[in-house]
């Protein structure tokens, strides 16, 4: 008589000093630091081992402490039915800067950006012990990771993931994404991504909205774009009906416009309009009207990124520009991207938590 072979049964995973056991989540504190008002500080992790052998994912977010949207992604992503039929474990640390979060500040106490302070150490200042308690309990213990950020104060990205296209498994990620522009972005020294794949451990960064806001369409994209990865990665099922269509286009490079003169910035672009070279993207003026200068695209492209300030000294970031090949092909992308995210055509946000 033959026998039924079991069904393989995914492995516990320890984080802290808690294991979770396949079919089970877990909320969990990691030891931060003892503050000088004699209370402690932990960093929140939510842990979801499913019951199937599959890949450990991170999903990570508020590295800089006042960049939000990715925070709201990762409460609804928790939400989500899919969840339920999860492949692998997922380690969701909403928080990872908490510090900053708490100050609504993008550094942490000692004016360290924690996305330089990477590996960090257990011995060394704030940053890094948080770099390294990060790195041990989450990073070291996965096979992927998402990175949620916006831009900084002031200043809006674009929906847009970067990572180091030129790694396989990496530029399947972004395509799976399905944001409408992906860079190929270079590894800075001390960041997570950088460290992360001296360990082989592929990293993406996702960039939606500014710092300090909601941005309702970059949080909707967010949640999709994790899930339509976690499927990619086979944690999920796939969609009964996937899109075919291709939804995302490189960035062949992109530039940084800055301000010829100071003065009062008027903007006449938004973020994700195409423009061509030549065209006015802005005009810097004086408070008095006796002086106007045109900002103006040194290259056909999309703006992906945008300054919020009316006020600029000369030298500031106004517009960040992206090229393509295709240029009306992505400017299509980001069109269709809108629409299809956009909070005006749907009845509410939280039936969409929902879906499959």
């Amino acid at each position: 008589m033959a026998t039924r072979s079991k069904t393989p049964r995914n492995k516990p995973i320890r984080i802290g000093d808690v294991t979770v056991q396949p079919g089970k989540r877990e909320n969990v504190s990691l030891p931060i630091a003892k503050l000088y008002t004699a209370t402690s500080l932990h960093m929140p992790v939510k842990v979801l081992c499913g019951r199937k052998p599959g890949p450990v994912l991170f999903l990570s977010a508020a590295i800089h402490g006042d960049e939000l949207n990715g925070v709201e992604i990762i409460r609804r992503l928790l939400r989500h039915r899919a969840l339920r039929s999860l492949r692998g474990s997922l380690l969701a640390v909403p928080i990872v800067n908490v510090h900053g979060f708490i100050d609504q500040s993008r550094y942490l106490p000692d004016r360290r950006d924690l996305n330089r302070s990477f590996p960090g150490s257990s011995k060394g200042s704030i940053a890094a012990r948080l770099a390294h308690t990060f790195m041990t309990e989450i990073v070291q213990k996965s096979d992927f990771g998402i990175d949620l950020h916006t831009g900084a104060i002031d200043r809006a990205n674009l929906p847009q993931v970067r990572a180091d296209l030129a790694d396989a498994r990496l530029e399947r990620m972004a395509m799976n994404f399905a944001a409408p522009v992906a860079v190929n972005a270079a590894l800075r020294d001390g960041s997570l991504r950088a460290c992360a794949a001296e360990r082989d451990i592929p990293v993406m960064v996702y960039e939606a909205g500014e710092a300090l806001r909601f941005d309702e369409l970059s949080i909707r994209a967010g949640v999709r774009g994790v899930l339509n990865v976690m499927r990619a990665l086979d944690m999920l099922p796939p969609l009964k009906k996937p899109s075919s269509r291709k939804q995302t286009v490189i960035a062949r490079s992109t530039r940084w416009v800055r301000a010829p003169s100071s003065g009062v910035v008027v903007s006449t672009v938004a973020l994700g309009s195409r423009v061509r070279e030549g065209d006015q993207l802005a005009v810097i003026c004086d408070p008095l009207g006796d002086f106007e200068e045109a900002v103006v695209a040194p290259f056909e492209g999309i703006v992906i990124g945008a300054g919020r300030k009316p006020l600029a000294h000369e030298g500031d970031a106004l517009f960040h520009l992206a090229d393509f090949r295709s240029v009306g092909r992505a400017e299509n992308l980001v069109e269709e991207f809108a629409a299809n995210h956009d909070p005006a055509l749907q009845r509410s946000v939280e039936p969409n938590l929902l879906e499959t």
